[in-house]
């Protein structure tokens, strides 16, 4: 048997590697790798039903947990929470044997890239699709726990966020088995790492400070919050989610939905603020009242003159007759 670092170094394959799983038959090559992390690589590979991403991982428990995760948003309803499942099997070399599983592959752009290319205002579409789908997730009983932009696609058309990576699911009040140190609440000072909706909902939080701060930042200081308050004044794209964000990083919100529908209130206001006629002041009525006396003025001056050559055609008229 392989220990865990010999397992990590077997799963980093090679562009082009051909191999063929041990009980489902089903043949792979190896396009390129997508991404690693605690849990294994991910590659984007050609199947039977062509292009997928497949999981090779570093331990069968791992691996195991994750494709139950992703047999369970299946069973979810509504819209779909993950990539779908393909193919759960082995691969065998020479050094042991690897435990991996195919997936759909979402074809996409990153959230921050995406957002940058086409404007900010898909910042507020985007989170309130993620947090409908993190309400549907709690109630399911997970928190997502690694949630991060390199774990979320768009996808489309339409544009549709969509999650990537599911190894850092968690069943709700175990504990949170993985986490990355700018959206983990527990790094600054501001909660547990306890499975809840308020974990993932900090990690929303981060992710919109993180679309204006695509370098992020490091905490500084004995005062993370302030640090954290003092980012979102620093960009002008946050001030209308001040409020949400404030109180997620808090974790004032008991659950996805009451975020999301503030989220949904601010987009409204701002669509309808764009749209909104400007209030009249009194200024701008006196150039309406100076404007209808001079079109009034107008049209009376064209009166007397159309008025005053009717009357000379009718004497002239008049002085032929007689």
């Amino acid at each position: 048997m392989m220990n865990n670092s010999m397992k990590s170094q077997a799963c980093k394959l090679a562009n082009g590697t051909k191999f063929v799983g041990k009980w489902h038959r089903k043949p792979y090559k190896i396009i390129k790798p997508l991404g690693s992390g605690a849990t294994g690589t991910v590659y984007l590979a050609h199947s039977a039903d062509g292009e997928v991403a497949l999981k090779i991982g570093v331990n069968n428990m791992a691996i195991t947990s994750e494709v139950n995760v992703l047999k369970h948003f299946s069973k979810v309803q509504g819209q779909v929470l993950g990539p779908s499942l393909l193919d759960v099997d082995d691969y065998v070399t020479q050094e042991g044997v690897l435990p991996f599983y195919a997936m759909e592959y979402l074809n996409g752009e990153g959230l921050i890239p995406f957002i940058q290319k086409r404007g900010e205002e898909w910042l507020g579409i985007f989170i309130v699709q993620l947090l409908g789908d993190l309400d549907r997730l709690h109630r399911a009983g997970w928190v997502f726990g690694d949630l991060k932009p390199d774990n979320l696609l768009i996808v489309g058309p339409p544009s549709r966020v969509r999650w990537m990576d599911v190894g850092g699911t968690t069943l709700l009040g175990r504990s949170v088995k993985e986490y990355t140190e700018f959206y983990d609440r527990g790094y600054w000072g501001l909660g547990t790492r306890k499975a809840e909706p308020s974990y993932d909902l900090f990690a929303v939080a981060m992710i919109m400070i993180n679309c204006v701060y695509p370098k992020r930042f490091d905490k500084k200081g004995e005062k993370p919050l302030q640090q954290l308050k003092a980012a979102i004044d620093g960009k002008a794209q946050l001030h209308p989610y001040r409020m949400v964000i404030m109180k997620a990083l808090q974790g004032k919100y008991e659950n996805a939905q009451d975020m999301r529908k503030e989220v949904v209130d601010i987009v409204s206001n701002k669509t309808t603020y764009k749209h909104k006629p400007q209030p009249q002041t009194r200024k701008t009525y006196k150039k309406k009242v100076k404007k209808k006396k001079e079109k009034s003025s107008y049209f009376v001056e064209i009166f007397l003159i159309i008025s005053f050559l009717l009357l000379a055609y009718i004497l002239y008229l008049f002085g032929q007759l007689m």
